[in-house]
């Protein structure tokens, strides 16, 4: 996906220099955070499922209204000072 947006030059550049940021040894572990949070975040996601349908209501009727645009302002009176 990364290949098809910036070249796989890139990317492979980009590795390299995580590689040596990161060091060799903590890649494995920041893989398995970075797992591990996806993990969670999808099963607060399922929770929120399942608790919005034990509820009855679903998860768009959760999110707030879109606000308004504000009205044009009125004829005569500058904005720019």
């Amino acid at each position: 996906m990364l290949a098809e947006i910036f070249g796989a030059d890139l990317v492979i550049v980009i590795v390299i220099v995580a590689v040596l940021l990161i060091g060799g040894t903590q890649i494995p572990k920041l893989a398995r955070s970075l797992g591990s949070a996806k993990n969670q975040f999808e099963q607060g996601l399922k929770e929120g499922q399942a608790d919005s349908a034990k509820n009855g209501t679903s998860a768009a009727s959760d999110t707030p209204a879109q606000a308004q645009a504000p009205a044009p302002p009125a004829e005569g009176k500058s904005q720019t000072g």
